[in-house]
C-alpha cells in the first residue's frame, strides 16, 4: 500500500475549499495599490483592504445563508464581487471615451442584467461548482501574489548613507565649519518666474520678489529649470548633475523610473550633508516616490481630519459604491482638498520647531503648491478642487489660471512668514534656497522652464548669477561654505515628451540681464 504524503493531502484539502471569494475581495485594493506604486505609502491600503475583505466575507455569509451550499455560495459571491468592483472602472472608461454622452442609466441597466443572469446561472440545480474550487483558488492566489509583487518592486528601505545612482558626484573632503549653517531647500512645485506670471496670467509677483530682496535674497532674473518634469528636475538638482551623465539607465528608449526615484531619495546632496554630520529634515508630500521617510526627522501630519484618505476615495470611485458620492454620503474630491491642505499646513506650522533643532540640519521641504489641486484662495481659505476642472477632471486654461494665482498669493504669505521664523531662530545665518522645479502647466514649450529661483547666501551673494539653473545651486553651496571643489557646469535646459522621459532635446536659455 502506498503511503499518503501528509503535505500533499493538506494542500489538496486547502485548495479544494471554496476560500477564493475572500482572496478576490482583497485583489481590487492590492491591484489599485500596484497601479499607484510610488504615489502612495503601502500603509494607505491597509484600511480599505480590511473593509474590502470584510465586505466580501459578509456577502459570502449572506449568500450562503440563502443556498446553504458552500461552493455554490462561493461562486455566486465571486460573480457579485466582480460586478461590484468593476463597475467604477467601466464608468470611468466610458466617461473617458464618450465624455458628452449620458450613459449612466444604460450602464446601470447593464449591470442589473448581469446581476440577474449571474443568479439565474448559479441557481441551476445541476451546477455545484465543487470541481471549480481548486482552479479558482489558484487563480485568486496568483492574482494576489502578482499584485503584491508589483506593489513592492522598489524594495525595502536602504541605508540612509547609500546613493541612488552610481555616478552621483559626492566629495569626501567636505569640511563642516565651526559654526555650521542650517540649510533649507524649499521646492515650490510649479512656481514660475515673475516675468512668466506677468506675461501668462497678468499677475504681478514683484511684491513677493521685492520682499525677498529686502531680506537679502538674490532672485535670479533668467532662472530656468534643467528639465520640465518634477522627478527629472529634482533628480538633477539634488544630484548636482545632468541626468544623461548621472546614470546609464536614463536612455531615450526607456520609461523606467525606479532608478530615478532612488536617485531622488538617496541623492548626492543628502549624502554630503549626512556625511558631515548634518541631520536631515523632510516632510510628507502625499507621494511615496517623493517622500524621504527615512530621514532623521520625517514630519507628517496626523491622519486626515476628514477620516478618509485620498487613496480610499480613489478606491471608492472604482466600485459600485461610487454612487455614495452622488447621494452625498461621501465626497472624495473634498477629501482630496483636506489632505493637501493638511500637508501644506503641516510644513509651515512646523517651521519654528525645525529651526530650533540643536544639530545642524539640511531641510528638504517639498511644497505641493502652487501645483494643483487648487485648495486655497489668496487669503488661505479652503477652496473646492473640482471648481477648477471640467467633467473629465482636466484643467481649462482659465480655471487653471485662477486656481494657480490663488495659491501663489497664499504661498507667498506663508513663505515670507517661514523665512522670518527661520532667521529669527538661527544663531548662524542660514542658507535658504527657494526654487520652482519648473514653471506652470499649459505654457509654451520653452516657457515651461521659467522657474522661480531665490537664494539667501550669507556674505556670498556675489557668487550667484542671473542665469543660474538648479544643477549648479548645490555645487555653489558646497564650494562656498564647505570647501567643495565642484566644477560649475554649463547651464542647459532639456525638454522631453511623455512618456519618453529621457528622450532629451536642448531648449535655448536666453538671458537679457547681467550675470549679477
Amino acid at each position: 500500500m502506498k503511503k499518503t504524503n501528509p503535505t500533499l493531502v493538506c494542500l489538496t484539502s486547502f485548495f479544494s475549499a471554496p476560500w477564493y471569494p475572500v482572496a478576490i475581495s482583497a485583489y481590487p485594493v492590492l491591484a489599485l495599490m500596484s497601479a499607484n506604486t510610488g504615489q502612495i505609502q503601502p500603509s494607505a491600503g491597509i484600511r480599505p483592504l480590511i473593509v474590502s475583505v470584510l465586505f466580501g466575507g459578509l456577502l459570502y455569509l449572506i449568500v450562503w445563508l440563502f443556498f446553504r451550499k458552500a461552493h455554490k455560495a462561493a461562486f455566486l459571491t465571486t460573480l457579485l464581487l466582480a460586478l461590484f468592483f468593476t463597475y467604477g472602472h467601466a464608468y470611468m472608461a466610458l466617461d473617458a471615451e464618450y465624455p458628452d454622452t449620458n450613459y449612466t442609466l444604460w450602464l446601470a441597466a447593464g449591470w442589473v442584467v448581469l446581476f440577474a443572469l449571474s443568479i439565474f446561472w448559479v441557481t441551476r440545480p445541476k451546477l455545484t461548482f465543487v470541481s471549480s474550487a481548486s482552479t479558482l483558488n489558484t487563480i485568486a492566489l496568483a492574482l494576489l501574489v502578482m499584485s503584491l509583487w508589483q506593489t513592492n518592486l522598489r524594495g525595502g528601505p536602504r541605508n540612509v548613507h547609500a546613493l541612488g545612482s552610481k555616478n552621483s558626484p559626492v566629495e569626501a573632503d567636505l569640511v563642516k565649519p565651526e559654526n555650521p549653517p542650517d540649510v533649507y531647500f524649499f521646492l515650490l512645485d510649479s512656481y514660475g518666474r515673475a516675468d512668466l506670471l506677468q506675461q501668462a496670467y497678468g499677475f504681478d509677483d514683484s511684491g513677493f520678489v521685492n520682499e525677498l530682496e529686502q531680506r537679502g535674497f538674490f532672485v535670479a532674473k533668467c532662472s530656468q529649470s534643467n528639465y520640465v518634469r518634477t522627478e527629472l528636475s529634482l533628480g538633477s538638482s539634488l544630484n548636482m548633475e545632468y541626468l544623461q551623465d548621472l546614470n546609464d539607465a536614463f536612455k531615450p528608449d526607456t520609461t523606467a523610473r525606479r532608478v530615478l526615484w532612488d536617485s531622488l531619495k538617496y541623492n548626492a546632496v543628502r549624502y554630503n550633508f549626512e556625511s558631515m554630520g548634518y541631520e536631515t529634515v523632510t516632510f510628507a508630500t502625499g507621494f511615496d516616490w517623493l517622500d524621504v521617510n527615512d530621514s532623521d526627522h520625517f514630519i507628517s501630519p496626523p491622519p486626515a481630519s476628514s477620516g478618509m484618505t485620498e487613496f480610499e476615495g480613489l478606491f471608492l470611485r472604482t466600485t459600485l459604491a461610487r454612487y455614495a458620492q452622488d447621494l452625498g454620503l461621501v465626497d472624495p474630491d473634498y477629501l482630496l482638498g483636506v489632505g493637501f491642505r493638511d500637508r501644506f499646513n503641516n510644513i509651515f506650522d512646523n517651521m519654528e520647531n525645525v529651526a530650533k533643532i540643536q544639530a545642524p540640519t539640511f531641510s528638504y521641504i517639498h511644497v505641493i503648491s502652487p501645483h494643483p489641486p487648487f485648495v486655497f484662495d489668496p487669503e488661505g481659505n479652503p477652496t473646492y478642487p473640482p471648481d477648477f476642472w471640467n467633467d473629465q477632471r482636466q484643467y481649462p486654461a482659465d480655471l487653471y489660471q485662477k486656481g494657480y494665482v490663488n495659491q501663489v498669493q497664499h504661498l507667498n504669505t506663508k513663505m515670507l512668514q517661514a523665512i522670518d521664523t527661520i532667521v529669527a531662530n538661527s544663531d548662524t545665518p542660514p542658507i535658504i534656497i527657494i526654487q520652482g522645479d519648473h514653471g506652470p502647466w499649459l505654457q509654451p514649450k520653452n516657457k515651461r522652464f521659467w522657474n522661480l529661483t531665490a537664494i539667501y547666501f550669507p556674505d556670498h551673494r556675489d557668487r550667484l548669477y542671473a542665469s543660474i539653473t538648479p544643477v549648479n545651486i548645490f555645487r555653489l553651496v558646497f564650494n562656498t561654505y564647505f570647501g567643495g571643489k565642484y566644477d560649475i557646469l554649463k547651464d542647459v535646459s532639456y525638454f522631453s515628451p511623455v512618456p519618453n522621459l529621457y528622450d532629451f532635446s536642448e531648449v535655448p536659455h536666453p538671458c537679457d540681464y547681467p550675470n549679477n
